[in-house]
């Protein structure tokens, strides 16, 4: 029945990553015979598609790739590895094995990325499968971190409801673990496990929920808990609103069809926000999440990657027809939509007690690269303190982290560890640099056209002077810069917002929603650094002389004339 249901919705042939997973044996393919390869650093582009699903990307240093290709070198090839945190949440032991393993295997960093897990850069073919073993042994994997599978579960750190956290925050886990593919692939590569499968022709193995296929492409999930919209739950697939009544929680309000994905001049994609449909009660949403994830599965377009996130499913066919097929899977309607709202989708800094008695520190984390300078030993003190810390650690949808659950007898070591090494909830920073994000971009990811990471603090100096000149120092502006259209630090979300189109040039983006209810849209394109600071410039001025009292500035710029509201994805090219 599956295979005649995806075969019925193709709207051409398969594309060749479909062909790909269909011959994988349950994504297997010749990874094990590839990565004992010792004649390349690199392996097959049908195994690197398979890779992903084993949360690992194939990449080389576009910073060395001229040089070595005029000395007749291969690609200087390295691994990236993500590593799943379901909700954000490790305990020390787990944050020490991954310092561990980034300095032995890695290049001596971690970076907390925008869906709370751990990646790590730079890692050798032949040190894979040690790195990922490490990983096992502190009860954390890398399956289905990347690839056309449900991706990390994301929720609230929220520290300051810890009771309602810790609720939300399992049934993250209980959704992450259903959702997980069952393939014992990974368990033999990587773990050494027994061999499973021989051949496709055997039936032993199956994917109760994914099938043969998969998905057609990656399926991503987060649950924000209001006020905080921190997840940014409207840029998922699937969101989930928390809905809590006299402090219990009830059940989820049901969003659909977030992406921030798009592709440079083709109007055929879009970023798009997700569409509330209705209520589940708190019970039923593993059957919900599964449903709604298996009629993508069935409908999704297998021929053009491209088009084929959920978000373009539901635009080809309405909202009704996925109530209705929703409805059919389930067995019964959701609810009406329950009330909720928002007003800030960013991260708190600093110190703060929880409803449970126990203290956390939230760090502001430039970028989310965990490494150590020679001005700021950030990694080093991160590490002191993990050694003593009797908590958790909580990685936010922000890039930035939370030492979580510190009970009364430690906090003073810890604020010590804090002190002596000089870390930061960002306070001497501007309200604008705390409330930036960007992906990691050059010199690694092979989709990038223009730096992000490496760019993005020099740009935000130079803002700054603009917002200093101002008086808007500490004004809370949302700014997100991605190296590609495929928006990974979630632009199309940013106040400001930038993507890079070439080398020292992108896209300005202007006029989202602060609490990540409303997409930005062009304002300029293919510009570098004098026309941004020049476009800019005005527009600050502008917003400092005539804002509204608590006036955001992404509704400024539409009350000014400088873009139209986007109200949907389709409206973003308009």
């Amino acid at each position: 029945m599956l295979k005649n249901k995806i075969n019925s919705t193709q709207d051409g042939p398969p594309s060749d990553v479909e062909r790909i997973k269909t011959e994988s044996n349950y994504l297997r393919g010749t990874l094990a015979e590839t990565l004992a390869d010792p004649m390349s650093a690199g392996i097959p582009d049908d195994d690197n598609r398979l890779m992903k699903f084993h949360g690992s990307y194939l990449q080389d240093n576009r910073d060395l790739r001229n040089e070595r290709q005029r000395q007749k070198l291969e690609p200087a090839y390295q691994f990236m590895v993500r590593v799943r945190a379901p909700g954000g949440i490790a305990s020390s032991e787990q944050w020490l094995a991954m310092d561990r393993v980034a300095c032995k295997y890695a290049n001596g960093s971690i970076r907390l990325t925008t869906r709370q897990s751990f990646q790590l850069h730079g890692i050798l073919k032949w040190n894979m499968k040690a790195n990922i073993q490490e990983i096992n042994k502190a009860l954390m994997d890398t399956l289905a971190a990347c690839g056309d599978v449900n991706r990390n579960v994301m929720c609230n750190p929220n520290p300051y409801q810890s009771e309602v956290h810790t609720e939300v925050y399992e049934w993250s886990q209980k959704l992450s673990e259903h959702l997980s593919p069952q393939t014992k692939a990974y368990h033999e590569i990587w773990l050494d496990g027994e061999k499973v499968v021989d051949s496709l022709d055997n039936d032993e193995e199956t994917e109760p929920i994914y099938g043969p296929v998969y998905l057609p492409r990656k399926f991503k999930i987060g649950i924000a808990v209001p006020p905080s919209n921190d997840v940014d739950v409207f840029s998922q697939d699937l969101g989930l609103i928390a809905i809590y009544e006299n402090g219990n929680l009830q059940g989820f309000n049901i969003a659909v069809g977030g992406g921030m994905g798009m592709t440079h001049g083709d109007t055929e994609t879009y970023p798009q926000l997700a569409r509330v449909i209705g209520f589940s009660p708190v019970d039923k949403i593993i059957d919900v999440a599964e449903k709604i994830m298996t009629i993508q599965r069935d409908y999704g377009n297998r021929s053009v990657r491209k088009n084929a996130r959920f978000k373009y499913t539901i635009d080809a066919r309405g909202l009704d027809w996925l109530l209705d097929e929703l409805t059919d899977r389930i067995g019964w309607k959701l609810e009406e939509a329950r009330s909720y709202q928002f007003d800030h989708n960013g991260d708190r800094y600093g110190w703060v007690k929880g409803n449970n008695d126990k203290w956390h520190f939230t760090l502001f984390v430039q970028n989310g690269r965990i490494q150590d300078l020679d001005e700021y030993l950030l990694m080093t003190g991160l590490r002191e303190i993990a050694k003593i810390h009797l908590g958790d650690f909580r990685l936010t949808a922000n890039q930035n982290l939370i030492i979580g659950n510190i009970p009364d007898q430690k906090k003073h070591q810890i604020e010590e560890l804090i002190k002596e090494y000089g870390l930061t909830d960002g306070k001497s920073h501007s309200a604008l640099r705390r409330n930036s994000m960007a992906c990691v971009s050059l010199p690694t990811c092979g989709l990038a056209m223009a730096e992000a990471e490496r760019y993005l603090p020099s740009l935000l100096e130079k803002i700054e002077l603009l917002l200093d000149d101002a008086g808007l120092r500490d004004e809370e502006i949302v700014i997100r810069m991605s190296g590609c259209p495929n928006g990974c630090s979630r632009p199309a979300l940013g106040e400001i917002g930038f993507i890079g189109k070439a080398p020292g040039k992108y896209n300005l983006y202007l006029g989202a929603g602060f609490s990540g209810d409303r997409l930005n849209k062009l304002y300029r394109e293919n510009i570098g650094e004098k026309e941004i600071l020049d476009e800019l410039k005005p527009i600050i001025d502008h917003y400092a002389k005539e804002r509204f009292e608590d006036e955001h500035f992404g509704d400024f710029v539409i009350r000014a004339g400088y873009v139209k509201a986007v109200h949907s994805g389709l409206d973003f090219h308009k």
